[in-house]
């Protein structure tokens, strides 16, 4: 175990917390050269920032957007495909029909999130997996997943919305000013 300082919220926070070598993704070897010299106790910023450099993985900017472009685009033409087969199989209106496939995506993305397959799509696709629907449906379901452990109340449902619900309460609140606006200018 090692007491290393973690970023919280806010960067002039840190909070030391004990963590083991699994934790910090780092191989052992490269944390006992890391830290060679050092007290195992006692963990400079200077030091962890060069730890995490040294454990975050280098990519290439032009590579990353072009599969997020790919990602992106592939999850918009799987939803233009859906809407197309509930529009015309199942002879939904156009407004069901988009209905039905945000449902349709959202349901998925959550079940891909559950199953922790939507974090590996994520490392490939990058940024493509998030401005979607999918990505809002994602960062519903992952924190409840992650802190399942602590119970349905305060664990699932209190985690739940640490992500959404800042862009629920936003989005709701703009749509309202929105329509006040709306109103009072076509009085």
């Amino acid at each position: 175990m090692y007491n290393v300082p973690l970023a919280m919220c806010n960067d002039d926070f840190l909070m030391e917390r004990s963590v083991t070598v699994s934790q910090l993704h780092i191989p052992h070897s490269t944390l006992h050269t890391l830290m060679k010299g050092t007290d195992a106790m006692e963990l400079s910023q200077e030091q962890y920032a060069r730890m995490v450099q040294q454990a975050s993985p280098s990519s290439s900017f032009a590579k990353d957007c072009f599969f997020a472009f790919l990602t992106g685009g592939l999850i918009c033409t799987i939803g233009q495909v859906l809407t197309n087969i509930y529009q015309f199989t199942l002879g939904l209106s156009l407004p069901d029909a988009r209905c039905f496939t945000s449902i349709t995506l959202v349901a998925t993305a959550a079940i891909l999130t559950a199953l922790s397959l939507y974090d590996n799509i994520a490392k490939f696709a990058g940024a493509g997996t998030l401005v979607p629907i999918t990505g809002f449906a994602n960062a519903i379901v992952a924190p409840a997943i992650e802190f399942k452990s602590e119970g349905l109340i305060m664990g699932l449902g209190a985690k739940m919305f640490v992500i959404a619900g800042p862009v629920i309460v936003f989005g709701t609140v703009s749509s309202i000013l929105y329509g006040l606006l709306l109103y009072f200018t076509q009085l």
